[in-house]
């Protein structure tokens, strides 16, 4: 895998979550001062991904291990 395709999955944290939760994620992350940002891929698989930057990305994954619902973390 090259550098720059290691550094995109980097950037990005792919989820499915239920889906009546993703506003409230959404919402969750423009709370923190948008530290991680959220777009829906697919809303009725609740699929989603929140692009973040090395700096911001250790902050985000202790904001989604808090979240209460479930969280199925996916891979490319």
């Amino acid at each position: 895998m090259e550098m720059e395709q290691l550094r995109e999955l980097e950037n990005k944290i792919l989820l499915r979550i239920p889906r009546k939760d993703i506003n409230f994620l959404n919402k969750i992350m423009e709370g923190y001062d948008n530290l991680g940002v959220v777009s829906t891929l697919d809303p009725q698989e609740g699929l989603v991904m929140v692009r973040v930057t090395p700096d911001t990305r250790r902050e985000v994954m202790k904001i989604l291990a808090e979240m209460p619902f479930a969280i199925e973390y996916l891979t490319d």
